[in-house]
């Protein structure tokens, strides 16, 4: 992990691997009211939420294939503002820009996780460690907290990026929803997610139980880890294969991107835990004081820390 695995796009540090063309692309892309678009800060249960979020849409027939998935719920930022207009996709935008670098749509809905800053940068470092670098560093757990909270980091500080939308949470078309509320109740929130997409989905949950069971099933970090068993360069590879019919422009560049900087990630990187509370295992006392002072020092006159109230941070 360096400075030189991100790189920067209109002022946000994204992963070096990202086609320019296709960041800047979802940076102006304006959303169709029909879009539902999930908004995190990486590593706070996107694809853990994605996956709900599709089940449900889908009645728990969501795409498992690594390309088809992708087509179905395009990565923004990775695809393509061209894949997110393609007329066949039926599933959730998902991305990670920052809320003043993109177009907010009052008709879209948007589904935004949080997770508790501890458990974020922990789960940050565990994915930076095996992602692709143009050179190669072992960076210590120490080291990697400074630059986490200096922003040094893909897609920036994560305070800048949580507490605009945390503005937004109560916006009629913001579902603003934590990863340890979904991790403590996960069946309660595929009902609220469903209801806040639309009556439709909510009814359909509540009168066949054995649908609610099936997206509770898929959505358990067992199922995940089957599902989801490919690294980034995997999906990468199986959009190459897509006949011509299936693919873009876009598609193209993030291929090409890919192919000619060393694009291998170690192994799958899409779940691994799935707990609250992780941070314990890596803190030092000396870690927890950085973080509580930087912490107070983005927080100072908001409630955003309430949030996390009875999750053990200290």
């Amino acid at each position: 992990m360096n400075a030189e695995s991100y790189k920067y796009i209109n002022g946000v540090p994204v992963f070096f691997l990202l086609p320019d063309e296709n960041v800047r692309s979802a940076m102006q892309y304006k959303p169709r009211p029909s879009d539902v678009i999930l908004v995190t800060y990486p590593k706070c249960g996107t694809t853990w939420t994605q996956y709900i979020v599709s089940n449900i849409m889908t009645k728990a027939k969501t795409p498992v294939g690594a390309a088809e998935y992708m087509l179905f719920s395009p990565y923004i930022e990775m695809m393509g503002a061209e894949a997110a207009r393609n007329t066949t996709r039926k599933g959730p935008l998902m991305t990670h820009l920052p809320l003043k670098s993109m177009v907010f749509s009052e008709e879209a809905k948007y589904i935004y996780v949080a997770r508790n800053p501890y458990d974020c940068c922990v789960s940050c470092y565990h994915f930076l460690r095996r992602a692709p670098q143009k050179h190669k560093e072992d960076t210590p757990f120490g080291k990697f907290l400074g630059n986490f909270i200096s922003g040094e980091i893909n897609f920036g500080d994560f305070f800048d990026h949580l507490l605009p939308w945390y503005e937004h949470k109560d916006k009629p078309n913001v579902l603003f929803v934590t990863y340890e509320e979904m991790n403590r109740d996960t069946k309660k929130w595929i009902l609220t997610i469903a209801d806040f997409l639309g009556e439709e989905h909510g009814t359909a949950l509540r009168k066949d139980s054995a649908l609610l069971e099936r997206i509770l099933e898929l959505s358990s970090l067992e199922v995940m880890k089957t599902v989801f068993n490919y690294s980034s360069d995997d999906r990468v590879k199986a959009l190459a294969s897509l006949p011509p019919e299936q693919t873009c422009s876009s598609i193209q560049a993030l291929s090409k991107s890919i192919s000619t900087k060393n694009g291998n990630h170690e192994g799958p990187t899409f779940t691994r835990k799935g707990i609250v509370g992780d941070w314990k295992s890596h803190f030092t006392p000396q870690d927890v004081t950085t973080m509580k002072a930087w912490i107070k020092g983005k927080t100072g006159g908001t409630d955003v820390m309430n949030l996390w109230e009875g999750c053990g941070l200290p």
